[in-house]
């Protein structure tokens, strides 16, 4: 299979190529990086031509309401205008459980229009929705910067990113869906909780109040507004065997 990787560079994109290349396939690795720009089109053309399977794991680089809309419609539009000229038999991209259910935040409003785009494009598709990742942990850890971490009491259940990409690869490489496939991890912890004890792994000496008011990029949630349902794909490694392999800057 030729594949292209859109978002190759990132956490679960460098996972992905990795993982589909030693399967033997062609993978095009596609970031600005290299050259290949689905916001602005760079390259875009000549990289879809002759694919098989188009894997979009982008993000924006801003989670601004504008900033990041204007990323997932551009580059959504432009990716799949590609794919239909170059008649590619498999879109798979990957988004958030409760993500229409988080439609108070700008970020969910923007993947929701990302969705949306790929559900009209008349391309068979495959939308993944995955819970938060472990290594969103240490995002959070490090964009706090008060002494108190006030996070809400709804439930998560964080996968790790080399979960992640071994089910984008298999669900990738199946026939598509058409519609949405969920993957979370094996646990289930309630999101002050799990930070409560990531800070204490990492002997980070600060508090963390629980707050069922707390919002989640900008968005009221409750108790199951990011878990996935039954019928989940769950991946196998826990917060405990995750944590001595984390990735670390």
């Amino acid at each position: 299979m030729k594949i292209l990787i859109i978002g190759a560079t990132g956490l679960i994109g460098s996972k992905t190529t990795a993982k589909l290349r030693e399967l033997g396939h062609e993978v095009i690795a596609a970031s600005p990086s290299t050259g290949i720009n689905t916001v602005t089109g760079e390259g875009l053309a000549e990289a879809v031509k002759g694919t098989d399977i188009v894997i979009d794991l982008s993000n924006s680089p801003s989670f601004a309401d504008k900033d990041v809309m204007e990323f997932f419609e551009t580059s959504g539009k432009n990716l799949l205008a590609a794919e239909i000229n170059a008649d590619v038999k498999h879109h798979i991209a990957l988004s958030v459980v409760g993500t229409d259910r988080l439609q108070d935040s700008g970020y969910f409003r923007a993947k929701q229009v990302q969705e949306d785009l790929i559900r009209k494009s008349g391309i068979p598709f495959t939308i993944i929705h995955s819970t938060q990742f472990l290594e969103f942990l240490g995002g959070i850890a490090a964009a706090i910067k008060e002494d108190t971490l006030t996070l809400s009491t709804a439930k998560i259940q964080p996968i790790a990113a080399e979960d992640v990409a071994t089910f984008v690869s298999e669900i990738a490489l199946e026939n598509p869906e058409n519609g949405i496939v969920e993957i979370g991890g094996p646990e289930r912890f309630a999101l002050a909780e799990i930070m409560r004890r990531y800070l204490k792994k990492t002997n980070d000496p600060r508090e963390v109040k629980a707050d069922a008011n707390a919002l989640y990029f900008g968005a009221k949630i409750d108790d199951l507004t990011l878990v996935p349902d039954d019928d989940a794909q769950l991946g196998k490694l826990t917060f405990e065997q995750w944590f001595p392999n984390r990735p670390q800057k």
